[in-house]
């Protein structure tokens, strides 16, 4: 029977995948993958040779309709991206959204988020909270950061190592200097870190750094 998986992969150990991921991954018909090449090293690691095809946010508008096809005529696909739980950040919310219409079943695995350690990690309260993901690069990111500066709730963003600094200063116009956060990179690998204090204190941090690694920014709440 036709059916799609969402499978989430390790963010860095590669031990972090689930035995019952591992066995979705060789049964399906095949994996699509954000980025074969990266996803190659990992089935090459648990030993899986499903065949995989490639399904991203540049092609996935045009993939899409094949792929339900397919699925209606009893293939079964497993969807990965380069790291973490398809959907969060990443793509799979089209193909879920276009599973559902055509009335295939769709079956997502726990595991890996790289916001939930962070945040756990953070020592701020996590019994609510707000993620925002990636703020825009351009257009509405003001807009975002006004909104978050009003939050009660500890919030979350991603962002990359090259625009940490950059991030870390709105966020400061916005918030002021002396909020609390915490950032950490490279979760679950060997050179993870997590730098707690204020705003500022992380900024002056980082800004003496060559930063390498994915970013997950933890801010606490307006008091």
């Amino acid at each position: 029977m036709s059916k799609l998986y969402l499978v989430p992969t390790p963010i860095g150990n590669l031990e972090d995948i689930t035995l019952r991921a591992i066995r979705i991954l060789k049964e399906v018909d095949i994996i699509l993958a954000e980025d074969t090449r990266l996803t190659s090293r990992l089935l090459k690691h648990i030993q899986v040779s499903t065949p995989m095809k490639s399904h991203h946010q540049f092609n996935e508008h045009k993939t899409v309709s094949n792929i339900i096809e397919s699925l209606k005529t009893g293939t079964t696909y497993a969807l990965v991206t380069d790291a973490g739980t398809p959907g969060i950040s990443d793509p799979g919310f089209l193909l879920v959204r276009e599973c559902i219409q055509n009335e295939i079943e769709v079956e997502t695995l726990p595991g890996p988020t790289a916001f939930v350690p962070a945040l756990v990690n953070s020592g701020f309260p996590c019994d609510r909270f707000y993620f925002e993901g990636f703020l825009p690069v351009k257009k509405g990111r003001k807009a975002r950061l006004e909104f978050l500066s009003q939050l009660s709730v500890t919030f979350i963003l991603y962002e990359s190592p090259f625009r940490l600094v950059k991030t870390l200063d709105n966020i400061i116009e916005y918030l002021g200097p002396d909020r609390r956060a915490s950032v950490s990179r490279e979760i679950s690998k060997i050179h993870e870190e997590h730098t707690r204090g204020s705003l500022l204190e992380i900024k002056q941090h980082f800004s003496l750094k060559n930063i390498k690694g994915e970013i997950v920014i933890v801010v606490e709440g307006k008091n």
